[in-house]
Parts: structure tokens; C-alpha cells; sequence
């Protein structure tokens, strides 16, 4: 599966989803409408997913993440990019770009004044789960692999130093501005390395 059908892929899974902004609800029928594939169809999605994953990993989309979700580990950026990947392809694309450009999100501008946070670990299950569904056995271990770019230097600040933020990213500081976020958990003061993990047999969100 290239990554042009993976995209019709969820473009059709937000279609049929009751709430797309749902991203458990999303995920669930991009699974459902994955496990009718050919297993090899599934395994080569499952490729195509850790691709945009890796593509996505970036410290400036991280900073974003940061601020919109009021604080991100690095569990929580790998479920942040789960959902922006269920967002859809051009959201997703401009995000990784200028990750500025999610202050234009509909959902994501709603939820300044909610203080929701957005996470999509379904996204990441997506053909862990269709595989089995569709073969009656687990994914293939060797089904992918992902190598993650190095973080970018010049990035490398204290997501809490609001004044840097409001440089780096102009619209989501204004549209998050600190002083009107609750109290939450406190997350790392910088972004930590990360571990770069490998989602294989056993693996479940």
C-alpha cells in the first residue's frame, strides 16, 4: 500500500465515522475497512503508517504538540501524530511543514477554550489489529521497520520559555496563551531523546 491509498484509506474511514474529529472512532473504521485487504496489502500499510510516523518526527511539530496538548512526553507525541495522521493527508502535510498551520484546524482552535488534548493511539493499531482479523493470525514481526530522522538542534530549548514559543510558533502560543491553561501535570522541561522504539509481536495500544 502506497501512501497515496493509505490516505484514501483514512479519507474513507473518516467518511464513514460518526464523529471524524473522533479519532477512536476514525481508527476503528480505517481498521474495519483495512482487514477486507489482502494480508500483504496490510502489512505494506503497516509500513506506510511508521513512514508518515517517522516523517512526522520533528522537534518543531513536537513544540506544537507541546502547546496544544499543555505538555507532551514522548509516548504522548508518538499518540499527538497517531491523530494528526487521522486528521487526513492535507492536514497532516501542512502540519509537518509549518506546524503553525495547525491553528487553522477547526477542532484544534475549539479546543483552546476546552483545554481538550488530541491523541490517537488507536492510529497507531490500525493494521496491528486488521491483520488478525483479516488472517485469524498476529501481524508478522518483521512486518516494518522505522528509523527516526535525528531532532533538529536548533530546536532544542525549553518548551516551557513561553517568550521562544510565541517566536517559533505565533499563532498556536496566541491561540494557547499559558496564562489561560489549567494547572496540569507538570511534563519535561525539554524534550527529551527519543527511545525510538520498535512496535512488534505483543505490542498493544
Amino acid at each position: 500500500m502506497e501512501a497515496a491509498q493509505f490516505w484514501q484509506l483514512v479519507a474513507a474511514a473518516r467518511d464513514r465515522a460518526t464523529d471524524p474529529d473522533n479519532a477512536d472512532d476514525v481508527a476503528r473504521h480505517a481498521t474495519a475497512l483495512l482487514a477486507t485487504r489482502p494480508p500483504e496489502v496490510i502489512v505494506a500499510a503497516q509500513q506506510t503508517l511508521w513512514n508518515l510516523m517517522a516523517e512526522s518526527f520533528t522537534n518543531p511539530l513536537w513544540a506544537a504538540a507541546y502547546v496544544i496538548n499543555g505538555g507532551c512526553s514522548d509516548d504522548g507525541f508518538d499518540y499527538f501524530r497517531g491523530w494528526l495522521i487521522l486528521q487526513g493527508r492535507d492536514v497532516f502535510e501542512r502540519a509537518v511543514a509549518d506546524p503553525d498551520t495547525l491553528a487553522d484546524v477547526p477542532v484544534v482552535r475549539a479546543a483552546a477554550s476546552e483545554f481538550d488534548s488530541f491523541e490517537g493511539e488507536a492510529a497507531l493499531a490500525i493494521a496491528f489489529d486488521a491483520y488478525p482479523a483479516a488472517t485469524g493470525r498476529p501481524l508478522p514481526d518483521d512486518a516494518f521497520t522505522i528509523d527516526y530522522p535525528d531532532l533538529d538542534p536548533a530546536w532544542s530549548f525549553d518548551f516551557d520559555d513561553c517568550a521562544e514559543m510565541a517566536r517559533r510558533l505565533p499563532r498556536l502560543a496566541a491561540l494557547y496563551p499559558p496564562e489561560a491553561q489549567p494547572v496540569r501535570t507538570p511534563a519535561p522541561s525539554a524534550v527529551p531523546p527519543h527511545p525510538r522504539p520498535i512496535y512488534g509481536s505483543g505490542w498493544s495500544p
